[in-house]
């Protein structure tokens, strides 16, 4: 027993358990988070809906009332990229917010949600996009890829889904409703 705990004691001091410090180790440990994408949905503020005609319309007051919420829910979350859909209400929305942040709004083509080039400038990053009550939903289910969520209420305008795309490619998604 003596000789046995000698020899587990010359053993064990004698093991190279590596030429790093602690320190370089947690230096050159990957950090998981840069490679989770995240996706922020949000429709476009209230819209003024008196003209039914016009197809572009600007915010009400409670549109830029709303838009102002979102500006302070969204205050602590460093968004990388900010997309709007180019029509006014969606652009008035998402503008605030990138100031906000000092960003540039981008446009997505509502023709081509998701597509290759979207899916490769926004890889692991934090995204905002202001869309529409039809749009969203859908965008959001491509990138779960599968049906999950219905087009909106047209009425419905404080939702938020939030997509999550892991590092070993698992999606997941959940929606809040904000008022």
């Amino acid at each position: 027993m003596r000789y046995f705990l000698l020899f587990s004691i010359v053993l064990l001091t004698s093991c190279n358990f590596g030429d790093k410090e602690p320190e370089e180790i947690m230096e050159d440990a990957k950090d998981p988070s840069e490679e989770i994408t995240t996706y922020y949905f949000i429709r476009h503020a209230e819209k003024d809906t008196t003209d039914a005609k016009n197809e572009d319309p600007e915010l009400t007051e409670a549109g830029r009332k709303r838009t102002q919420n979102w500006v302070k829910t969204f205050q602590d979350i460093d968004f990388d990229l900010i997309y709007s859909s180019d029509y006014k209400r969606t652009l008035n929305t998402a503008q605030p917010i990138a100031k906000s942040k000092s960003k540039e709004v981008k446009f997505y083509n509502t023709e081509k949600l998701n597509d290759k080039e979207f899916q490769e400038s926004t890889k692991n990053k934090t995204v905002l996009v202001v869309g529409h009550s039809n749009l969203n939903p859908e965008w959001v289910n491509y990138i779960l890829g599968r049906k999950k969520y219905q087009d909106l209420d047209e009425k419905v305008y404080g939702s938020l889904f939030i997509v999550t795309i892991h590092p070993d490619d698992s999606r997941t998604s959940q929606v809040l409703y904000l008022d």
